[in-house]
């Protein structure tokens, strides 16, 4: 890892329905970001990304930060 790549570079990102995004958390690896991301989407309890009790909906995405070159 070269000093200017980040100690955790990917990260769990909540997207809702009005495409407003929040990072959730960082992450050393992809494989430990999509289970934190699959165990969230599991927990909304709802099939097929079907609205919540208020009628929203979420996504949970996984991306890597990028570095400025």
């Amino acid at each position: 890892m070269s000093e200017s790549e980040p100690v955790l570079p990917w990260l769990v990102i909540r997207q809702d329905d009005n495409g407003n995004r929040y990072r959730v958390g960082r992450y050393a690896t992809r494989l430990e970001a999509e289970r934190v991301a699959d165990r969230l989407d599991e927990s909304l309890e709802t099939p097929d990304k079907a609205p919540d009790k208020r009628g929203r909906r979420q996504l949970y995405i996984v991306e890597r930060v990028r570095v400025a070159p």
